[in-house]
């Protein structure tokens, strides 16, 4: 996760500017806390299990390779994907 965060965290500046990248990067925040079973009964979501984020971003990185995947210049699925996932180490401080 360090990896992806020190890649894509430089991204949250582009939110300042970019409305559409955080509506996405937000609806995949919202899916990866889906995914991990992030849900709960109030409105604040729990923060994510470090151990499964990580099993999940390992694995997102994997599919990526499989594909030869390489970074492009704007925002593609996997963009905001990784950029979600660096948000939510960043938001719960799961690096440290």
């Amino acid at each position: 996760m360090a990896k992806i965060s020190s890649s894509f965290a430089p991204r949250f500046a582009e939110f300042a500017f970019e409305p559409g990248f955080v509506a996405a990067v937000d609806q995949h925040v919202a899916e990866v806390r889906e995914r991990l079973g992030g849900g709960s009964a109030g409105l604040v979501p729990r923060a994510p299990r470090r151990e499964e984020l990580a099993d999940y971003a390992l694995g997102f990185l994997d599919a990526l390779g499989e594909i030869d995947w390489r970074e492009p210049v704007g925002h593609d699925f996997a963009v905001c994907r990784l950029t979600a996932i660096s948000w939510l180490v960043t938001r719960h401080d799961l690096l440290g």
